[in-house]
C-alpha cells in the first residue's frame, strides 16, 4: 500500500524552534547520520520522474513536546510557534521553489505530551493537509461502536482530498478513538469537491466490508475476519456535510449494498405443542386422533391462546413529577437483549434527566439523543425511538421499541388486572428494579411509582381483541396500533362498555407499552 503520511521524530533537537537546526544540520550534510526536515522532504517527493522529483509536498505538520508549547504561550503568547512557522515556510520556498507551483507552503505547529525534551515529530504527505487561514470545513467525519454514543475523529475541507484514518496519528492522517481493527488497516476518504459525495474505501480492501445504511446516514465497516471473542469487529463512520443532516447525504458510488429496511416486529407462529401451554391449565394439548367413525357426534371448539408481550417503554418527562423528588430515570438492554436497571455490560442504556433530556448510555459514555431516532448496538439487533404522539406528548418524551419483546401468556375468557399491586404480568414491569429510578438526595427506588396505579386497568381475552377498562380513575390508558401510531385514549371505567383493543395492537399504561396478542 503506498505511504500516505510520511512521520518522522527528529531527535537531540537542542532548541525545537530553530528553524534553522530543524531544516538542515551546519557544516557538512553527509557527516550527519541523523536527517532533518529538509532531508526527508527530498527523499519523499510528491511526484516525480524516474530519479528526478518534479513536485514536492508543500504542508507540513511539526508536533513539539508539550511543554515547550505551553512555556512558550505563558512567556511569548505564541510568539517562537509563529516564528517556527513562518521561518521553515521561507526556508520551504527557498530551497523547492522550482517545485512547488502554484501550490501555498503551510506549516502547523502542536503539541504533544507523548513527546520528550529534544523530540520534534515531523509528518507530511498525500494524506496531510493544512487548510487555508479562512477556507471553512466541507464535511464532519465522527465514528461509533454502537451507534449510539458518536466521537468526533476530523473536519474535510474543500481542498483536502485525501484523508487516511487509523489507529493512531504516526500511520494516518487522524487517529481513530477506539480503533477497533488490526494496526496496519486504513480508511481512506476521498473528497473530490463538494458536489460529489466523499468516496470511502477501506485498505486490505479483502479485509473487510464496507456499506452504507441510507437510512440512517452512516457506514458499517466490518473485519471479515472474527476476533478472539468470535466476533466480527465493527466501526460506524459518519460523514456529515456542514449545514446538513447526515440522513440528507447522497449515497456514495463506493456503497454497493442497498440501503437496508428498518426491522419491523413480526408475530412468531406457536405450535399447539409449546411447552408454555403447561403454565396455563384451561389451554389443552392437542390430544392422540380420534377416528371419526367411532365419535361421529364429536364437537370441536377453537382453544384460545393469549399473550401479552412488552413491545416498548414510553418514556416519562420526570418534569412531571418534580414535586415527588424523581432527578433520573435509567435501564439499559443487556448482551441477551433483557430490559432491566443499568449495567457496566449493558449494549444500549437510556438515561432520562430532569428536564426531560434523552440520553443514550454505552461503555463509551454518555451522549444526548434526538428523538425519533435508532440504533443498531450490535449486528442484527435495532433500536428504535419514536415520538409520542402529540396527545401523549405532555405525559411521555418518547416510546423505546425494544429489540426483543418479553411476553407472558393470559388465560382466555377471564378477567385480569394490570398494576403495582397485582401479580399478573408483573415480569414485564422491568423498571420496577430499584436502582432504574434516582431522586434528587441520591436515593434509588423502583419506576413503577410515577405514572402507574396499583391497579392501572383490568382487561380480559378474548378471540377478537382485549376488553379493557380502567381501575383506576388517574391512570392514563392509550391505545396503539399494531406499528405504534396512535388510535384513542382509553377511557372506559369499570361498570362501563370495556374498550376493545384488537389483537396485534398496543395498550400503554405508565411505562409500558404491552401488545395483545392471540
Amino acid at each position: 500500500m503506498p505511504v500516505y503520511v510520511q512521520h518522522e521524530t527528529l531527535n537531540r533537537v537542542s532548541d525545537v524552534f530553530n528553524a534553522e537546526a530543524l531544516w538542515q544540520a551546519p557544516g557538512l550534510a553527509l557527516l550527519n547520520r541523523r536527517p532533518y526536515l529538509r532531508d526527508l522532504l527530498e527523499r519523499a517527493p510528491r511526484e516525480q520522474r524516474g530519479r528526478a522529483a518534479t513536485r514536492c509536498f508543500s504542508h507540513v505538520t511539526l508536533v513539539l513536546p508539550q511543554e515547550e508549547v505551553d512555556d512558550d504561550r505563558h512567556l511569548t503568547r505564541g510568539a517562537r510557534v509563529r516564528d517556527l512557522a513562518q521561518s521553515l515556510q521561507a526556508l520551504h520556498q527557498k530551497d523547492f521553489g522550482d517545485l512547488l507551483g502554484a501550490e501555498d507552503v503551510r506549516y502547523h505547529v502542536l503539541g504533544s505530551e507523548k513527546l520528550e525534551p529534544g523530540q520534534v515529530e515531523v509528518k507530511f504527505g498525500h494524506a496531510v493537509y493544512l487548510p487555508a487561514p479562512n477556507e471553512q470545513v466541507l464535511h464532519t467525519v465522527s465514528v461509533s461502536r454502537d451507534s449510539a454514543i458518536w466521537q468526533p475523529v476530523c473536519p474535510i475541507y474543500p481542498n483536502g482530498r485525501l484523508t487516511v484514518l487509523g489507529v493512531d496519528a504516526a500511520r494516518a492522517t487522524h487517529a481513530v478513538p477506539g480503533w477497533p481493527f488490526a494496526q496496519d488497516a486504513n480508511i481512506l476518504l476521498i473528497n473530490d469537491g463538494p458536489d460529489t459525495p466523499v468516496e470511502v474505501q477501506v485498505r486490505p480492501k479483502d479485509a473487510f466490508e464496507c456499506a452504507f445504511d441510507a437510512a440512517s446516514g452512516y457506514y458499517t465497516i466490518r473485519a471479515r475476519a472474527v476476533d478472539a471473542t468470535g466476533t466480527q469487529p465493527r466501526l460506524l463512520l459518519k460523514i456529515v456535510s456542514s449545514g446538513a443532516p447526515a440522513a440528507a447525504m447522497p449515497r456514495p458510488v463506493s456503497a454497493a449494498p442497498a440501503p437496508r429496511a428498518p426491522a419491523v416486529w413480526k408475530a412468531r407462529a406457536r405450535s399447539l405443542d409449546d411447552a408454555e401451554l403447561t403454565a396455563v391449565p384451561v389451554l389443552h394439548r392437542a390430544g392422540p386422533a380420534v377416528d371419526a367413525a367411532a365419535a361421529p357426534d364429536a364437537t370441536y371448539a377453537p382453544v384460545m391462546r393469549q399473550r401479552v408481550s412488552l413491545a416498548a417503554l414510553a418514556l416519562p418527562r420526570l418534569s412531571r413529577y418534580r414535586d415527588t423528588g424523581a432527578a433520573a430515570l435509567e435501564f439499559g438492554i443487556g448482551p441477551d437483549l433483557a430490559v432491566g436497571p443499568p449495567a457496566p455490560d449493558c449494549l444500549l442504556g437510556f438515561a432520562l434527566d430532569a428536564q426531560d433530556g434523552i440520553l443514550a448510555v454505552t461503555a463509551d459514555g454518555r451522549q444526548r439523543i434526538a428523538v425519533p431516532n435508532r440504533f443498531a448496538p450490535r449486528d442484527g439487533v435495532e433500536v428504535r425511538v419514536l415520538a409520542p404522539a402529540a396527545l401523549m406528548a405532555e405525559r411521555y418524551s418518547a416510546i423505546v421499541c425494544l429489540p426483543q419483546a418479553p411476553g407472558l401468556p393470559v388465560i382466555g375468557g377471564t378477567r385480569h388486572v394490570f398494576g403495582r399491586a397485582a401479580s399478573m404480568l408483573a415480569g414485564l414491569r422491568v423498571l420496577d428494579g430499584a436502582a432504574c429510578l434516582r431522586n434528587a438526595d441520591g436515593a434509588t427506588s423502583g419506576a413503577d411509582r410515577l405514572g402507574l396505579s396499583r391497579n392501572a386497568f383490568g382487561f380480559e381475552a378474548g378471540p377478537d381483541g382485549y376488553r379493557v377498562t380502567r381501575a383506576s380513575a388517574t391512570q392514563a390508558l392509550y391505545h396503539l396500533d399494531e406499528g405504534f401510531a396512535f388510535v384513542a385514549a382509553i377511557e372506559a371505567m369499570e361498570g362501563e362498555a370495556p374498550y376493545v383493543v384488537p389483537l396485534g395492537h398496543h395498550i400503554v399504561a405508565g411505562h409500558y407499552v404491552l401488545r395483545v396478542e392471540a
